[in-house]
């Protein structure tokens, strides 16, 4: 049986000594390949012009831009490499732009090295995967009408399956909390993904957020 490639990683941060740490921890990882690490967006989108890469760590505050300015001038281009937020902080209002704007996770740099490698895989698996308390303080900005537009909008065994889809749980961690077999997890997200238009969780979440009022 032939080998599983690697997955190839973009690592762009404009602190080179967090870059060439991270670096050296993910190039330990058998199933990790750093592709390169950028200090700014733009050496980082010349990468991304002439090599394929699966996910992209981005840091949010990059001095010249931001992860918005970076995400708008990806989505411009045929790039479909996922993109995984590592930041020291981030306000509500921003994380929000960012979910909005398609990011598959945002990872808080004060949390482990194992972490930041179990967060990575979460999100090649097609989860996502948000420091939680930065993703309810985004959460806080939507409106009444929208939570019971929502309400109405969803049975109640999908409002519970997508509570657990926002905290990052695997459709069989979701099934033991909600008590019934993994199949049925898999027939309820998608009903979910049938009512959004959606085909990931990463789209699902970003759906959800769509309904935040902007500020």
């Amino acid at each position: 049986m032939a080998d599983i490639a690697p997955t190839r990683i973009l690592l762009v941060d404009d602190h080179a000594l967090f870059r060439e740490s991270v670096a050296r921890l993910l190039s330990r990882e058998p199933d990790f390949d750093i592709v390169a690490h950028c200090a700014s967006a733009d050496e980082a989108l010349q990468v991304l012009a002439r090599e394929p890469v699966d996910l992209v760590l981005l840091d949010f505050d990059l001095g010249q831009g931001d992860g918005l300015d970076f995400m708008r001038q990806v989505r411009a281009t045929n790039v479909t490499a996922r993109i995984l937020i590592v930041t020291a902080g981030i306000a509500p209002d921003q994380a929000k732009g960012l979910i909005r704007s398609g990011i598959s996770g945002i990872f808080l740099k004060r949390d482990s090295a194992a972490r930041l490698a179990e967060s990575i895989r979460d999100v090649l698996d097609g989860k996502v995967s948000f420091e939680q308390k930065l993703f309810l303080d985004a959460m806080v900005h939507q409106t009444a009408t929208d939570v019971a537009a929502e309400s109405d909008r969803f049975t109640t065994r999908e409002r519970t399956v997508l509570s657990y889809v926002f905290e990052g749980l695997a459709n069989k961690e979701i099934a033991a909390r909600v008590g019934v077999s993994e199949s049925s997890i898999k027939a309820t997200l998608q009903q979910l993904f049938s009512k959004t238009g959606v085909r990931t969780r990463s789209q699902l979440v970003r759906i959800a957020l769509e309904r935040f009022k902007h500020d």
